[in-house]
């Protein structure tokens, strides 16, 4: 299996910015091209950077939805912000683009990445460039990669983790909606050693959005309505991203049994970790590692003992919550982490990463609380 995209150097959300980078603010506002941009996770990087005082969108496409506005595609933003008709990507001019999030299906992102002018700084939101082996690629994604050379500079995207790596990079590689929610909890337990590597079973959820907005029977309202379904049992193509990341993290191979499944919700993912604590470990050592590592983050929150995350308190937002338990059985413990599948799942961690790679405070233009009711 391949590991990381690139070896992690972990930091905190303070340090700034190389001083040679260029500097982007509400005066100076970063010219910005979505790719693919009549899909979910292209809204959503558009719904959200309708309040970033720093990036400007000036670019959408839409290869089916060519010529249209952007508000005939999706009316609840036509008020949200003055943006472009949707274009095709060979009608892009490159010259007037300082970044780019790149929100296109699997599998047609390479090329188009690999023909861009080098001054563009990517978020690439599908999985082109999430596994640093390319055989692993095509093993899981059903066909070679095209772009192997731009492969080997891409950073992975978990941005708590790789943060140092991201600020310099040029094209990152945005993770899974259930990577995020899955090595958001587990990574620094296993890079601490205080649960071990085998025997972690990972149960996860989520909302009908995470299949993208294609029309397809299995994602019908009258499909998925009033019940759950298991998906992509023992072989979903998020298990090598998953194992990867969490590789690094214990310094040797890590093999999960995760299963995912179909939630009728329209977004929103719970990933439920069953884990083995090393010996001498308790609840409490695993819940305070993770309170003193993120506790200078501003997206993830481990929440105090007993309290139980909802996926509905992340709705909308940018934040992970996580929680640990007990297990009836001795030595075992129950890790609960809760996103929103569209925002740190995907669209919200993608301009978290840019604002990173632009030397933008990291929160800029994600301070959304969660939407309840």
């Amino acid at each position: 299996m391949g590991l990381s995209c690139r070896k992690k150097t972990t930091s905190t959300a303070s340090q700034v910015a190389p001083a040679s980078q260029k500097t982007y603010s509400a005066t100076k506002p970063a010219r910005i091209a979505i790719l693919g941009a009549s899909g979910y996770t292209g809204e959503e990087c558009v719904r959200l950077l309708a309040q970033h005082p720093a990036f400007n969108v000036t670019v959408l496409t839409g290869e089916s939805q060519a010529g249209k506005a952007f508000s005939d595609v999706f009316p609840h933003l036509v008020t949200a912000t003055d943006v472009p008709n949707l274009i095709k990507v060979g009608d892009v001019d490159w010259d007037n683009v300082d970044a780019a999030f790149c929100c296109l299906p699997h599998a047609t992102t390479q090329e188009i990445l690999a023909s861009l002018p080098t001054h563009i700084r990517v978020v690439d939101l599908s999985a082109d460039f999430r596994l640093r082996d390319v055989s692993t690629y095509a093993e899981w994604y059903g066909g070679e990669h095209k772009a192997p050379e731009l492969q080997k500079e891409a950073v992975y995207g978990l941005t708590e983790v790789y943060r140092n790596d991201i600020r310099s990079a040029r094209l990152v590689a945005n993770p899974g909606c259930y990577p995020t929610s899955v090595q958001l909890p587990l990574y620094p337990l296993l890079e601490a050693g205080l649960i071990l590597t085998d025997d972690i079973i990972v149960d996860s959820k989520s909302g009908v959005s995470g299949a993208g907005r294609s029309a397809k029977q299995a994602f019908l309202y009258t499909e998925v309505a009033e019940g759950i379904n298991s998906y992509g049992v023992s072989k979903h193509r998020h298990m090598p991203e998953i194992e990867q990341g969490l590789s690094d993290a214990a310094g040797s191979e890590v093999r999960i049994s995760f299963t995912p499944h179909l939630m009728p919700m329209s977004r929103g993912m719970q990933s439920t970790c069953y884990v083995k604590m090393a010996n001498n470990v308790t609840i409490d050592d695993l819940r305070q590692h993770l309170v003193n590592r993120y506790k200078d983050e501003t997206f993830v929150h481990v929440l105090p003992e007993g309290q139980i995350p909802h996926t509905r308190h992340v709705r909308g937002s940018n934040y992970n919550l996580i929680a640990v338990f007990a297990d009836r059985i001795p030595g075992r413990a129950i890790v609960i982490s809760v996103i929103d599948n569209l925002v740190k799942g995907a669209s919200g961690q993608a301009i978290q990463n840019l604002n990173v790679m632009l030397g933008v405070p990291e929160e800029t233009g994600l301070m959304q609380q969660a939407l309840f009711p």
